[in-house]
């Protein structure tokens, strides 16, 4: 089987991406609020008086936790694609994802916390 190369390898790249974005936005609904979060903080975020890295800082931890959380719909997709049984392992892949998004959840109330209250 021939591998993709090239501009064909990035187009088939974008395209699998494209699918992905799709799928989080109409199946996912954390990760819709994420993205409707997301359109109402960045312009939030351009808005206030803050030094440029600030700003960056405050918009790439909104970017974070929609990147955080597409790969947690991935893990779980994975783990049910092995089984549906109850399985240790299975719930621990899953509780690790979600933690994941919780500390980026964190993060991002620590950096817009430290960027607008000090």
């Amino acid at each position: 089987m021939q591998k993709n190369t090239g501009l064909k390898r990035i187009l088939y790249a974008a395209y699998y991406s494209y699918n992905g974005l799709k799928h989080g936005v109409l199946h996912e609904s954390a990760f819709r609020q994420e993205v409707i979060a997301a359109i109402v903080l960045i312009p939030v975020a351009c808005w206030f008086d803050v030094t440029k890295i600030e700003r960056l800082l405050m918009i790439c931890a909104i970017f974070l936790i929609m990147i955080v959380e597409l790969l947690n719909t991935a893990i779980e997709a994975v783990v049910d694609r092995v089984g549906t049984e109850h399985h240790a392992l299975s719930g621990l892949a899953k509780d690790m994802g979600s933690a994941a998004v919780f500390v980026s959840l964190i993060m991002f109330v620590l950096i817009w916390g430290v960027v607008l209250l000090l």
